[in-house]
């Protein structure tokens, strides 16, 4: 009895330290990638680290670090989440340098999954693409042109630096900016990627003649062509002047608050307040940068008179639906603005219900009101932290306007 005891506790032991083992993933930087389609792969940096008994996952996209949430584990897969968006990575240990799963958006549906994969050792963002080292010069202000040629064409301003065969940097459009992408240039070939939880962009692309040519896939469910001409000069339209106020229109609406009460705008706790009304969703990347730098700008002015009044166009089925998910951005944020629920993410839906606007053709939408209840300025779109200055411009105006709007009796 006693030897049968012996040898079944070192069984166990064997067993225990074995899994111990195996639950070994090593440290340090991977090469990871989603499988888009059976000829395309986006790939991106992975950081793993390991913290006291607990491993810490991050994404890298330039200079953007996105750290995942403790992974959870479920039967023999492991579950990672994105800070702000409602994704996860699912994957399973093939070793303890090769890593296995899926990527899945459930802003898409509960089915929109993308394979996933990760071996351990980083080099390059785009490698063994070509054995041309050579290179053009890419860094600089380009003009681009996303769908030439059809009804869907839509300029943007492509910003990039260069290292030898790396590249950095993002396309500004008139509706948002594609936020950091990164990828290198080996060649007449030029390889450009994005992957942040909502974003999973790849854009590849021949360098002839000062001139870029090539495609553009945004996940497994869109892919066009995009042209670009080095172009120092050119410009965008004026993001406060694409939305306007109808003339002579009363800026008055009616929704409901998260927990489904009337709202009605204007009240008695936003007179004599200066208010900036935020058209927004949860799940757009441009939006969150916004309310990242709305978070500051309450935090600073909201004492002298400034107010924030978010609405929400979330993916769901119903008010439930859409009240949580604005929930979670509040918690996860930390934010105290008055949040209310618009429905579901369609710009036509907010364009009826802001129906004194001309038309709301992007999300993010912001209008600010002074303290007399004039609409001062519509901005549409929103190019975050990754354009670089373009950015530094746009917080340095809008302080100003709100310093100057908060001054007025």
């Amino acid at each position: 009895m006693k030897l049968i005891f012996t040898y079944s506790f070192l069984l166990l032991f064997a067993l225990v330290s074995f899994t111990q083992q195996n639950d070994h993933i090593k440290e340090g930087n991977w090469s990871a990638k989603l499988l888009l389609n059976q000829k395309d792969e986006l790939p991106f940096k992975l950081i793993i680290k390991k913290i006291k008994k607990d491993y810490q996952f991050i994404i890298c996209n330039a200079s953007e670090k996105i750290t995942l949430s403790k992974p959870e584990k479920k039967g023999d897969s492991l579950i990672i989440s994105f800070p702000t968006f409602n994704s996860k990575i699912v994957f399973k240990k093939n070793s303890k340098t090769q890593l296995n799963g899926y990527w899945v958006n459930y802003n898409k549906s509960e089915n929109y999954k993308i394979p996933f994969q990760a071996i351990y050792n980083y080099k390059n963002r785009f490698t063994n693409y070509s054995n041309d080292l050579t290179t053009s010069k890419i860094d600089g202000k380009w003009k681009v042109i996303f769908n030439p040629n059809t009804n869907d064409a839509s300029p943007a301003i492509g910003i990039f630096s260069q290292n030898n065969q790396s590249i950095a940097g993002t396309f500004l459009t008139e509706t948002g900016d594609y936020r950091y992408l990164e990828g290198n240039q080996y060649g007449s070939k030029f390889y450009l990627s994005c992957f942040d939880g909502s974003h999973a962009f790849l854009l590849v692309a021949n360098y002839e003649n000062d001139s870029l040519k090539g495609r553009f896939l945004s996940g497994k469910h869109f892919e066009g062509k995009w042209e670009g001409s080095k172009n120092d000069t050119f410009q965008l339209a004026d993001p406060d002047e694409l939305t306007k106020v109808k003339k002579e229109a009363v800026f008055q609406f009616s929704l409901k608050d998260l927990n489904g009460n009337e709202f009605h705008f204007p009240n008695e706790q936003f007179k004599n307040k200066v208010t900036i009304i935020q058209i927004m969703g949860t799940w757009c990347p441009n939006c969150m940068d916004e309310t990242r730098y709305y978070k500051q700008l309450y935090e600073k002015y909201h004492s002298q008179g400034l107010e924030i009044i978010s609405v929400g166009y979330e993916v769901g089925n119903s008010f439930e639906d859409y009240a949580n998910k604005i929930k979670l951005l509040k918690e996860r944020f930390n934010l105290d603005f008055t949040f209310l629920v618009g429905g579901n993410a369609n710009k036509g839906l907010a364009s009826s219900q802001f129906s004194m606007l001309n038309e709301v053709i992007s999300f993010p939408t912001s209008i600010y009101i002074g303290k007399d209840g004039v609409v001062k300025r519509v901005h549409t779109g929103f190019n975050g932290p990754g354009t670089g200055e373009y950015y530094t411009e746009y917080v340095e105006k809008t302080n100003l306007l709100i310093e100057s709007l908060l001054k007025e009796k």
